[in-house]
């Protein structure tokens, strides 16, 4: 780890440092995001160039057909916040553990055990 990562992550609990408190909890949650990313890549080596690849499909598309599957309204609403919050971390992570939140993500919304509640101050779903 580098030394100015240590320094900051290193804490004087007789100074409330509230700037420094949110440096190190972005600085953890890096850290915590490249463990996760390390431990994927040590569990799934990237295969070899010659391996067939998937089509090409955007954000929009995945998030349109996964509220279309996802079977009700509130489950549809999920569907768009699941798939935004992939994107945004899809680009420090491989390409086939993003696919695997992917599936984990459909999987989830096509459970039919799980029926969620609406929030309040959500909008009506057509």
């Amino acid at each position: 780890m580098a030394d100015w990562m240590k320094a900051l992550l290193e804490v004087d609990p007789s100074q409330p440092d509230w700037e420094g408190q949110e440096q190190r909890a972005a600085v953890n949650q890096v850290m915590r995001l490249r463990r996760e990313v390390q431990d994927f890549e040590t569990r799934w080596p990237e295969m070899a160039d010659e391996a067939l690849t998937a089509p090409a499909f955007t954000w929009t598309q995945l998030e349109r057909q996964l509220a279309d599957l996802a079977g009700c309204p509130v489950k549809a609403e999920m569907a768009r916040d699941l798939v935004s919050a992939t994107r945004k971390m899809s680009r420090y992570k491989p390409p086939e553990m993003v696919l695997r939140e992917i599936l984990c993500m459909t999987w989830a919304l096509l459970d039919e055990g799980f029926q969620p509640e609406r929030r309040e101050g959500s909008a009506e779903m057509p």
